[in-house]
């Protein structure tokens, strides 16, 4: 599209003609939503890991398959669902049509819905496994082998193509299509509302009690603010600790840190942690639990910096950009809380093919050590959630050697990942946005395209579940002690 179209695409219908019954054809022209395609492939140009894992080739493929699918469906559920599908194919766990950053009523219109399964599950393998159940109806450890007329591993998977993660690392998605009760809007929740809804108000279960009896039941599909209300209590608090700290009899410390949100949080998270990690003297060991923690700030910096004598700078990964600048045309249609990033490229060292070298790279990534350096052993609890901060900690920790990685294999990828700073894309005719990380962190040298494997891989079975054992835990503290 030439200048002037994607000009006059920044003009097109905004979401105030959004009625209750959906964005039909007739209320948005074809021409705009013309435009919003525009935007988006003028935006995917700034963004730098777009053929890490993909060809250009595959690339333009993808995009002639999205705006087909774009232009054909009537309301904002098809347009929001091929936007996810074509976001997941970039393979980028920082790339997508991010639940928190729609507007409201899009918000309402699509999340919103009476669909969801009323229990939190993880999967075990290719079992969807109840780990707690607001109703009082299933027992922890309950597997559900047949959820409406289908297996939970069929439609999991018919899921997947929608579910963003780094290149080849599954494990990611398979973790976002779990509900733990940890986020205000559950990955699994909206796509199986989207796509597999229950045909009434209840689901047809059948599951296999802990005793081994199979038991078949209908649940009620309850909405967003049920789901809300169940969720862990931490994702309220807004002053008060957002982590956990105990002393155990053993002489261990556990730090349980489920989230490294803390920007919108007026808790002093530094001073807490600084307080907690002075008291480790004399103990036997820390353990840092971060099998929940997606990610956020750099909070664990500051537990890094009391392992090291010098200043450490991650030499494993080079930061690229694709842009100096944003071109003018299309800032209208770039949200952001800094406006830096607009210029983030200035003065930056090209590359070649397209990249440039981010100013100042190094002093941005630098941990500056501890004048109270730790003198005790750490291990590290991991999982498939960790992929944007979290994933850059645990690669530190083994980097730095300063503890050993125990549980499951990692989100991120060690090829490296996308993030650092964004731009919230606004589309302005469907009202719909996606996330676009702006920083591509690349390996040096060949990494394989997964996660981190930890040092000590470690399952949790449903009859741990079930017996309230935590294995992985378990693990990590004999290391210590």
């Amino acid at each position: 599209m030439d200048r002037r179209s994607f000009l006059k695409a920044g003009a097109a219908t905004s979401l105030a003609s959004l009625s209750g019954a959906g964005l039909a054809l007739t209320s948005i022209s074809r021409q705009d939503l013309v435009g919003d395609v525009a935007i988006l492939r003028e935006a995917l140009k700034l963004h730098p890991g777009l053929y890490r894992y993909n060809s250009p080739s595959h690339i333009q493929t993808s995009l002639e398959v999205f705006e087909r699918d774009w232009l054909s469906a009537p309301e904002t559920d098809g347009r929001y669902l091929a936007l996810a599908r074509f976001t997941a194919k970039i393979r980028c766990g920082h790339s997508y049509a991010n639940f928190f950053n729609q507007k409201k009523a899009v918000q309402s219109q699509l999340f919103d819905r009476p669909t969801r399964l009323p229990f939190h599950f993880a999967w075990i393998g290719n079992e969807m496994t109840v780990i707690s159940d607001p109703t009082g109806t299933l027992p922890r450890g309950t597997v559900i082998q047949q959820l409406n007329g289908r297996t939970p591993v069929h439609l999991r998977n018919s899921l997947i193509p929608y579910i963003r993660a780094d290149g080849g690392n599954d494990a990611k998605r398979v973790s976002l299509l779990e509900v733990r009760g940890d986020d205000a809007i559950e990955t699994f929740d909206v796509f199986q509302g989207l796509l597999a809804p229950p045909q009434g108000r209840e689901h047809v279960i059948e599951s296999r009690l802990p005793t081994g009896e199979v038991k078949k039941l209908g649940m009620p599909a309850i909405g967003l603010e049920a789901r809300q209300k169940a969720a862990k209590a931490n994702d309220t608090k807004k002053d008060g600790a957002l982590w956990d700290w105990q002393m155990r009899q053993d002489g261990t410390a556990v730090l349980t840190m489920p989230g490294w949100a803390v920007w919108n949080s007026k808790w002093d998270w530094k001073s807490w942690l600084d307080d907690r990690l002075d008291s480790l003297a004399g103990s036997k060991g820390l353990v840092v639990d971060l099998r929940d923690n997606e990610g956020g700030a750099d909070c664990g910096d500051a537990i890094l910096a009391r392992f090291i004598t010098k200043t450490y700078v991650p030499s494993a990964w080079q930061q690229r950009l694709r842009f100096r600048r944003t071109p003018a045309e299309l800032d209208r249609h770039l949200d952001t809380w800094d406006d830096s990033f607009r210029l983030l490229g200035v003065n930056a060292k090209p590359l070649g093919n397209g990249f440039y070298l981010r100013p100042a790279a190094d002093d941005l990534l630098a941990i500056e050590p501890s004048p109270k350096r730790l003198g005790v052993r750490m291990t590290v609890l991991t999982s498939p959630v960790n992929s944007s901060a979290t994933f850059q900690f645990a690669s530190n920790v083994r980097a730095l050697g300063a503890g050993r990685l125990v549980g499951g294999q990692t989100g991120g990828n060690q090829r490296g990942i996308n993030g650092g700073c964004f731009f919230f894309v606004r589309l302005p005719a469907s009202g719909l946005e996606f996330d676009l990380p702006l920083v591509g962190y690349f390996a040096t040298g060949r990494q394989p395209d997964a996660g981190l494997i930890p040092d000590y891989e470690v399952t949790t079975t449903s009859r741990d579940l079930a017996a309230g054992r935590d294995p992985i835990l378990e693990r990590a503290v004999a290391l210590l002690v």
